[in-house]
């Protein structure tokens, strides 16, 4: 069984790396318990979580995910303290810092599992698609949301130009979040030279993911 432990990666006996596999089951396990309500009861949260982990960590994934209130990694995959590494932007954009984030977990922490997650009913998407479809591009209050749905643009297009401008918009949202995720992972596959050489010689593993707002269930994407 593989093993992780809880403090830094600073000199001392080696640690195991979780595989991306054992992290992904990990996550569909702990979606698992978070829909049917049986959290467990060993996620480490408490004061001893807490003193274990002042000298280190290591995440056995990193989840890049939407800002959203409503979409709390640690919570929907009945995480606890250490376990998970995450980024957090609007509409689950990739941009240098966020690339950067993610190497520097997959380097500092020897995590091989990334996680880029939309949901369902995402304020940003529904912004981008608006705009794509010339409803509402004065909804847009900053030069720097404008960046994010600037971000959002291309794949969201791409899902309006495949399904028609008449296609149902419960459809064109539902397809545009995925599509959108999709195309976060390619940037983060081939976005990063350090990234890409994980991916190819150690085990690193980029996956998509969408959170039903109205289940609480994850859906993985293109599962490798």
């Amino acid at each position: 069984m593989v093993t992780r432990d809880s403090h830094s990666t600073s000199a001392g006996p080696e640690i195991p790396v979780v595989s991306a596999e054992h992290a992904l089951r990990r996550l569909m396990e702990g979606n698992r318990r978070f829909v049917d309500n049986t959290r467990s009861e060993h996620i480490a949260i408490g004061p001893a979580a807490r003193a274990a982990l002042v000298e280190g960590q290591r995440p056995f994934a990193i989840i890049l995910s939407c800002s959203d209130s409503r979409v709390p990694a640690e919570i929907i995959f009945d995480q606890g303290l250490g376990d998970l590494f995450v980024i957090r932007v609007a509409g689950n954009v990739v941009a240098p810092s966020l690339v950067g984030s993610v190497e520097f977990a997959a380097a500092a922490f020897g995590t091989r599992l990334a996680v880029v997650m939309g949901h369902t009913r995402c304020g940003a998407i529904k912004s981008t698609l608006d705009g794509v479809l010339g409803e509402g591009e004065g909804d847009v209050l900053t030069d720097n949301i404008r960046d994010i749905v600037e971000r959002c643009r291309s794949p969201v297009e791409t899902v309006v130009s495949a399904a028609g401008r008449e296609c149902a918009r419960d459809t064109l949202m539902r397809e545009a979040v995925r599509a959108n995720v999709r195309n976060s992972c390619d940037h983060l596959r081939h976005g990063s030279r350090l990234i890409e050489r994980l991916c190819a010689e150690e085990g690193m593993r980029i996956v998509g993911a969408e959170y039903a707002l109205e289940t609480g269930e994850v859906t993985f994407l293109d599962r490798p």
